[in-house]
């Protein structure tokens, strides 16, 4: 494994992390704490220490599953990042809520789940640019940070496009940027990126599997489960992704390589992104994803092409 400082912060990080959307419930599996567990030895064991939440992974569902995983080891052996400002209420339906003492009762409810007295990267998670201009809302939180419940105030910004809120980083005392980016989406390297590297802000780059499109286990004319997010997303939209990733895997992906490792390994490549968080089903995708830090070096990846 390799690591890497989290821009301006202390923290150490791997550069590959695991993504926990999944452990809500809403990718087509309820998962058991015995198969959460399995997934989160597997990380420690391939040298992972960096685990990406949020408060709506269901009703703190994700964050429960490690929580009581954490709280059995050692706290200080992780970077938990959580994010705020979403309620769920059932399958893909969440409300939005950003007033100060709205995000403060989140964030004490995260730590509960969390089983936690801090959690290291706090995330404001995909809101409107109004939301994001509330300095009431930075100060309250830049006092949790210096309570000790906060390490760091991060932004996981809804549109990969979303410059505003990223030059506003040092503005707010955002230290981290959060922002899909994969080989089907490469919007961020015109602006977001820039910004960021300007800034020294942390990236960490989000469904860098392009929602599993990227993982080489989909075809073109694959159909999801009914349950399965990528549901939502419009059918015609789904075949162009799965042709272009076919077209992807067999003239871009070197022969005998696993296309999911190759995926995380390009994304790695770009010198603002600090690391990339996969979600993964079960402890096999974790040994997959981690493979992908033997292919760079440092801060840029091995000279094999992209």
């Amino acid at each position: 494994m390799k690591y890497r400082q989290l821009g301006s912060t202390k923290l150490k990080v791997s550069v590959i992390g695991v993504g926990t959307w999944q452990l809500g419930g809403e990718w087509g599996k309820t998962y058991t704490q015995q198969e959460a567990d399995a997934i989160l030895d597997q990380a420690k064991e391939s040298g992972i220490n960096l685990i990406d939440t949020a408060e709506c992974y269901g009703d703190h569902t994700s964050e429960s599953l490690i929580g009581s995983y954490i709280e059995r080891g050692r706290r200080e052996d992780w970077v938990i990042a959580t994010k705020f400002g979403h309620q769920f209420h059932e399958h893909m339906n969440r409300s939005q809520h950003w007033s100060p003492q709205e995000v403060i009762s989140q964030l004490e409810a995260s730590l509960r789940a969390l089983r936690t007295d801090y959690i290291d990267v706090y995330q404001f998670h995909s809101g409107t640019d109004e939301a994001f201009d509330q300095d009431e809302l930075w100060t309250l939180l830049h006092k949790q940070v210096e309570a000790g419940k906060i390490r760091h105030l991060g932004t996981s910004i809804g549109s990969d496009d979303n410059l505003y809120q990223t030059e506003r980083s040092n503005k707010v005392g955002s230290e981290v940027i959060q922002v899909i980016y994969n080989r089907l989406d490469r919007k961020p390297e015109e602006r977001v990126f820039p910004s960021c590297e300007e800034q020294n802000l942390g990236v960490l780059a989000r469904v860098p599997l392009a929602s599993g499109y990227l993982s080489g286990k989909y075809k073109p004319g694959a159909v999801f489960a009914d349950n399965d997010v990528r549901n939502a997303h419009d059918r015609n939209i789904t075949i162009s992704k799965l042709e272009e990733a076919e077209r992807i895997r067999q003239h871009e992906v070197p022969e005998g390589m696993n296309m999911a490792t190759w995926a995380l390994a390009w994304c790695l490549k770009h010198p603002a992104v600090t690391a990339v968080i996969p979600g993964c089903k079960n402890a096999e995708q974790v040994i997959s994803n981690a493979a992908a830090a033997q292919y760079i070096s440092g801060n840029h990846p091995q000279s094999w092409k992209a």
